[in-house]
């Protein structure tokens, strides 16, 4: 079954005002779901026809996982209907419908394409991440709709924009989701004399054991200052322990154990 997404009742309305209007603002909180969902509901969109869609992300590791996680929801590998392109690698094939790409990638795209031809839509994801190259794609994908493609839809998404005002620059409607939250519980585990940091780091992790499925975020401080104060312990083999600790205690909860 497919999992269902707090935006997932909100993209027919993303579909729809992308038809009626070329431009759309989308904030959307972490979780929402918009870097996976959207794309794939914009395939079956009656205005995009056999276009493709690309969509940018400011970071290298945010396309491979977008697009890993998008082909694994269509039962897909990557290359197929999604693939990426970013720096010195390119996962894309003939069939490819949605390209995840970093920011430079676009620019060269309408270097070489300046009509973007074959592209029906440009998804600007994590818009508030004010970057040069973002701001020059956004500023020639904007050229590109208002010379040559007024077929061109282009879709600003981000958890943390100022909706309105960006809305008031693209002259575009703008959409809300709602997101979903977590509990998240902070503790500080006091360090005691001759004590080493996999201990500490293992107690609170011991302690929940057998009661629920946690899962746990560590704060270390910089590696520099950490080996000068004994705040938190660098090099593959402490992190492995510290990993292993919280790995067990995951499976001893998911297993009621």
């Amino acid at each position: 079954m497919d999992p269902v997404f707090p935006i997932t009742p909100l993209l027919p309305e993303i579909v729809a005002s992308l038809e009626a209007h070329p431009r759309l603002v989308l904030e959307a909180p972490p979780g929402a779901g918009k870097t996976t969902q959207v794309p794939l509901a914009l395939l079956r969109a009656p205005w995009l026809g056999d276009k493709r869609i690309v969509m940018l992300e400011p970071r290298r590791i945010a396309a491979r996982a977008a697009a890993g996680f998008m082909a694994r929801l269509l039962g897909e590998e990557v290359g197929e209907t999604v693939g990426y392109r970013i720096r010195f690698e390119s996962r894309v094939g003939p069939r490819t419908r949605i390209e995840v790409v970093t920011e430079g990638i676009l620019g060269r795209m309408i270097q070489d394409d300046p009509a973007l031809e074959g592209v029906g839509a440009v998804l600007f994801d994590e818009f508030h991440e004010r970057h040069l190259a973002g701001d020059l794609g956004a500023a020639l994908a904007l050229d590109v709709q208002a010379s040559l493609r007024p077929d061109l839809r282009l879709l600003v998404m981000s958890a943390t924009l100022d909706g309105e005002r960006v809305a008031q620059w693209l002259d575009a409607p703008r959409l809300t989701s709602p997101g979903r939250s977590y509990p998240v519980s902070v503790e500080y585990p006091p360090a005691r004399a001759q004590e080493t940091v996999e201990s500490i780091w293992c107690a609170p992790c011991s302690r929940r054991c057998g009661t629920s499925t946690v899962t746990y975020l560590r704060f270390c401080r910089a590696a520099a200052k950490s080996n000068a104060r004994g705040a938190c312990s660098s090099g593959p083999k402490s992190m492995w322990r510290s990993f292993r600790c919280m790995a067990t205690c995951r499976w001893r909860s998911s297993n009621g154990r």
